[in-house]
């Protein structure tokens, strides 16, 4: 499976990048799955749905199934949480992952800039970082594209992975 990333700081425009990819992406015919890191503790269960009493009851993991989706939860308690690596292996194959954030991890990846957030730079010190799409110009020496340009940055993604 081919894998590439979206970096940059909170409010950045990742998220709505990572939206618009996904949806220009499968629309060209390729199978695109996603994995999010999230900085914060974060829950998709729900106090007093069965589920939720079954994690608090000390289940290790808990299967939810329906006729329109399933989802798998597990818990790690005091255990240190899972490399990219390892989530990645849960993936079922695909054409491409899309991964939002893991910006230490060396996959290649495409930063997300907005001048109003002030941030510096990343991919002035990170070589993982093939290109950046930002809503300013930029000082960077990888191809720069702008923040909305959605059709470029995926003509630059999949060919940079050889879809």
């Amino acid at each position: 499976m081919k894998i590439y990333g979206v970096v940059g700081y909170k409010n950045a425009g990742k998220t709505g990048l990572m939206e618009r990819l996904v949806t220009e992406i499968t629309g060209r015919g390729f199978s695109v799955s996603t994995l999010k890191h999230a900085h914060h503790t974060f829950d998709v269960d729900h106090p007093g749905k069965d589920s939720y009493r079954h994690r608090h009851a000390g289940a290790h993991q808990v299967l939810l199934s329906s006729r329109a989706r399933w989802a798998l939860m597990t818990e790690l308690r005091d255990r240190d949480e899972l490399p990219l690596s390892d989530l990645l292996k849960h993936l079922d194959p695909v054409d491409l992952i899309l991964v939002e954030g893991y910006k230490r991890d060396d996959h290649p990846k495409i930063e997300a800039y907005r001048a109003e957030t002030n941030h510096p730079v990343i991919a002035k010190e990170d070589p993982t970082i093939r290109a950046v799409a930002s809503d300013c110009a930029l000082d960077v020496t990888q191809p720069r594209y702008e923040l909305d340009d959605t059709k470029g940055i995926a003509d630059f993604i999949l060919s940079e992975v050889g879809l």
